[in-house]
């Protein structure tokens, strides 16, 4: 039996720390699908939605549902299933409960939860210490878009999940919540005894003719 769980949440939710902390606790058994690996190319103006950063710039709008290439996605949700062992597909990303694709193929919806300004707080942390941008810009595109963006397309599906966790939680905590809706699909399935062949009934054996203990000329 195989299944798939989705989790949503805005960005720097804490979604990606919860699904990779799952993956790990049965890696033979669990596949990852990142949302954020299948956005149209960058370079495709035709594809996508598309709008203007705030250096004036015409980009991909990363913040919008419109921007994932949905067939990709499910093509990777149906590689993963293929997989031999695999049991769960966790699919994370900002649309995971508004894509069609991802939200209608889930056997369980997570949604991960955390105040705006947490969030904001980790982004810029982020973007500072791995991409080393001017915290400046993230601000300003959150500004213009970020914000009405999660509000318009991430906030709302909140109400389709089947669990909202804490994203300001520890980890340990969020994944336990979450073991509580696929645990048992990961338990490993006891394998079936070897018939065990009935036992034989042993005929009795003839009685010996009893000996009398004494001789026949004492009879």
């Amino acid at each position: 039996m195989t299944g798939v769980l989705a989790v949503a949440g805005g960005t720097a939710s804490g979604k990606s720390t919860l699904a990779e902390a799952l993956s790990l606790q049965c890696p033979e058994s669990i596949a990852l699908v990142h949302l954020d690996d299948y956005y149209v190319p960058a370079h495709d103006p035709l594809r996508g939605v598309w709008t203007v950063s705030a250096g004036g710039h015409a980009i991909l709008d990363w913040n919008h549902p419109g921007s994932i290439d949905e067939a990709a996605v499910s093509a990777a949700i149906d590689a993963a299933l293929a997989r031999p062992g695999v049991r769960l597909v966790v699919v994370e990303g900002l649309f995971a409960l508004a894509l069609p694709s991802v939200r209608e193929r889930a056997d369980w919806r997570v949604y991960v939860d955390a105040p705006d300004d947490i969030r904001l707080a980790r982004k810029i942390l982020r973007k500072i210490e791995v991409q080393r941008q001017d915290p400046r810009l993230s601000l300003l595109n959150y500004l213009q878009s970020g914000r009405d963006r999660h509000v318009d397309h991430v906030a709302p599906s909140r109400a389709l999940a089947d669990l909202v966790v804490d994203g300001t939680t520890e980890g340990p905590e969020m994944l336990a919540a979450v073991l509580g809706l696929v645990g048992p699909l990961l338990t490993p399935v006891p394998e079936a005894m070897p018939p065990v062949a009935p036992a034989r009934t042993r005929r009795p054996r003839a009685a010996s003719p009893r000996t009398h203990p004494f001789p026949a000329a004492a009879v």
